[in-house]
């Protein structure tokens, strides 16, 4: 593995260990181009820097233990891929979901490309069904994933 593709990957480990695990929002300042651009914003989200900066605050809000297990991580030229668990305790709304206190974890695969050393664009993909199924606000007709 190149120099150049682990300080790719590092710097995004930096995003998701210090800025979303940790809650470092000085961090996050840096770390993120002004220009950024989310493909994937969440519902009433913006696809700009400051959306992405009031999601990371919202999942803290939500699930003030929130912390991240990274799986693995590859790079293709300019983009670093990222598979990994969330984890937290529903402590506060989230996706219009009033606190369960309920441990709760679920998947996530992120694409974010760097330019000039800073985060310029992220794709991502969250598995919320699964989310909503730990916090019980799916019909009960629902199928179920199964624990993992």
């Amino acid at each position: 593995m190149s120099e150049q593709h682990e300080a790719l990957k590092s710097l995004v480990r930096r995003n998701t260990l210090e800025v979303q695990s940790g809650g470092n929002f000085d961090l996050f300042d840096e770390l993120f181009a002004d220009d950024f651009l989310d493909h994937t914003p969440q519902p009433g989200g913006t696809p700009d820097k400051e959306g992405a900066r009031r999601l990371y605050h919202a999942l803290r809000e939500a699930f003030p233990d929130f912390h991240a297990e990274i799986h693995w991580q590859v790079v293709d030229g300019d983009i670093v891929t990222t598979f990994k668990t969330y984890h937290g305790t529903h402590q506060g709304v989230v996706l219009g979901i009033e606190p369960t206190g309920r441990k709760v974890k679920f998947e996530t695969v992120d694409a974010m490309r760097i330019r000039d050393g800073k985060i310029a664009e992220h794709w991502g993909v969250a598995n919320l069904y699964y989310l909503l199924q730990q916090l019980d606000a799916l019909p009960s007709s629902a199928p179920k994933v199964p624990e993992h």
